[in-house]
């Protein structure tokens, strides 16, 4: 199923890219090759220079450096390119050419004066050196492997081959680390991955560079960015990571917000293994999921990383949200929208609030399904722009006091077996394990009795149902936050399960959606409290997301 555009009709748009990464050798005599290396490369870039303003041949240049300098075909061509465009550029500055200094001007003149002494004149005595004696530049060439000389290579991790000459070769480690989703370090290092595997190479000119006697490269290419021809005019497809079992949850729905079909990627491969395979793993779910996208026509929508709150995202323990926010939420995600990017198609992002607590409550019980496709579910939706509406059940339960005095007084009833086991237990750790749940149902106990107060001022008046076809409604998706997390809390009471979030099978919800029959759902005859003839003491109300 396409988007109904043609693909060789995708509008490309060139820019170039500079990025910058540290170096680092193993050996220390590695380190001494490659600045001799630079040291020859800068000395021939300024005899290239010198035999310019005097106007000798290039070809004549080229022939005589590499004599000199000992350096191979390619350092001298682009040893002469350089001196060729600081050339340029003096002339285009209106400065006199033969008073140029290399490694600054101002450095130099500073360094003429007598006024710095001590460490103050090495430093900048070395910052002048460094920039007139040590760099080293190689152009890229598809053809080359991306780049003759200084070639990126996929070794262990990545790495910089540096060619010395004569067939010599110095590894240096690439040091550099995406700090932000849309970096374009992440788009480089695919487009090496994906370079090595299909063997289609794109150029890349290397510098190198030394400065306060630690090495950098920078790396500049040119790059394509295509104009989106899959987009949410064909539906969307939406995608939730979930840490038990470890997968994405993937939602494929139409444009009328309804759930065509859902499918899941197993995740676990990332387990257990080094920072570099976990890359390549992850690249590799990257290109199932944009390759899905492209296969069904629908455009991507996934959680808005910056607006994921540290400790709360409403759908588990603190331990999960660590495990996956550490490394694979995130980098998996930021994947995907380089892929889709490069392929054309739209990513959108939503704001993550509560998707994988409507989900589970409205939508796992509704259509039968788990509550990691109803969250993805829930953000396919959400990019479509429809705003989740309370069913009208569960807000005639929020209406209903008898049931949150049940919920209240099963929550208090745990706290208090909770402070039994506690004065019992004499493990240290099991204490702290005890005293954080007894915390959080606190706070949850605090929430319920917060919302009974203020009952019936908490929902807007215009709210209203969205009916089983699932009619688009346009509004803000904040609203009736507070109801669903209370809801949250209160249905896990019914569902009698030690933590709602691992629960899964919501089916029983269904009951309540359908008919309102909360007190069937919790295994009641009738709707008494704890401590009044019910049965339901066994409910054990354990970590709420």
């Amino acid at each position: 199923m396409g988007s109904g555009k043609n693909c060789s009709e995708e509008k490309v748009h060139k820019l170039y890219i500079t990025l910058e990464c540290m170096l680092e050798f193993e050996k220390e005599e590695e380190k001494e090759k490659v600045l001799a290396l630079m040291r020859r490369f800068s000395s021939a870039t300024r005899y290239a220079y010198k035999r310019l303003l005097e106007g000798v041949a290039e070809k004549e240049i080229e022939k005589t450096i590499q004599e000199k300098h000992k350096l191979n075909a390619r350092y001298v061509k682009d040893a002469v390119l350089i001196a060729k465009q600081v050339l340029k550029s003096c002339i285009q500055r209106g400065q006199n050419p033969k008073k140029l200094v290399f490694g600054s001007r101002e450095l130099f003149e500073k360094l003429k004066k007598k006024h710095l002494t001590g460490k103050r004149r090495e430093k900048l005595r070395q910052r002048w050196e460094e920039r007139r004696y040590y760099y080293l530049y190689s152009r890229g060439e598809k053809s080359k492997n991306g780049n003759l000389n200084l070639r990126f290579v996929w070794k262990d991790s990545l790495k910089l081959r540096i060619n010395l000459g004569d067939g010599e070769y110095v590894w240096a480690k690439v040091v550099r680390i995406a700090k932000k989703s849309n970096d374009k370090w992440i788009d480089f290092t695919w487009r090496l991955l994906e370079a090595e595997k299909s063997g289609e190479w794109f150029a890349y000119n290397v510098r190198l560079k030394v400065r306060n006697g630690k090495f950098y490269a920078q790396v500049s290419w040119e790059e394509k960015t295509v104009e989106p021809v899959i987009t949410k005019a064909y539906g969307v497809m939406g995608i939730d990571i979930n840490a038990y079992p470890f997968h994405l949850a993937l939602a494929y729905v139409s444009t009328d917000g309804n759930l065509e079909k859902f499918e899941r990627i197993d995740l676990r491969e990332m387990e257990g293994k080094t920072q570099n395979q976990r890359e390549h793993i992850a690249w590799h779910i990257a290109r199932q999921v944009v390759e899905r996208a492209l296969e069904s026509g629908k455009a991507i929508v996934v959680e808005d990383l910056q607006k994921v709150p540290k400790g709360r995202r409403g759908d588990g323990l603190a331990k999960l949200r660590r495990k996956f926010h550490k490394w694979a939420y995130r980098s998996v995600l930021e994947k995907i929208e380089v892929y889709a990017k490069r392929m054309g198609v739209q990513l959108i992002k939503v704001n993550p609030a509560y998707t994988s607590i409507i989900g589970k409550l409205k939508y796992s019980p509704m259509l039968g399904i788990d509550k990691d496709v109803a969250g993805a579910y829930v953000i396919a939706r959400r990019g479509l722009g429809f705003e989740e509406r309370l069913p009208k059940n569960y807000r005639e339960l929020l209406k209903d006091k008898e049931f949150l005095a049940y919920a209240i007084a099963k929550v208090d009833e745990r706290i208090n077996e909770l402070k039994s086991e506690l004065k019992k237990e004499t493990n240290e750790y099991k204490k702290n394990a005890l005293k954080g749940r007894i915390k959080r149902l606190r706070r949850y106990l605090k929430l319920l009795l917060s919302y009974t107060r203020d009952s019936g001022k908490s929902e807007p008046a215009t709210q209203q149902t969205a009916n089983r076809k699932m009619e688009q409604l346009r509004g803000p998706t904040h609203a009736g936050q507070k109801s669903w997390r209370v809801l949250s809390v209160a249905l896990a009471v019914l569902l009698a399960t030690t933590c709602l979030e691992w629960c899964r099978d919501h089916s029983p919800l269904k009951r309540v959606l359908v008919s309102g029959d909360w007190a069937g759902v919790a295994g009641k005859g009738s709707p008494s409290l704890p401590g009044q003839g019910t049965t339901a003491s066994n409910c054990s109300f354990i970590h709420f997301g």
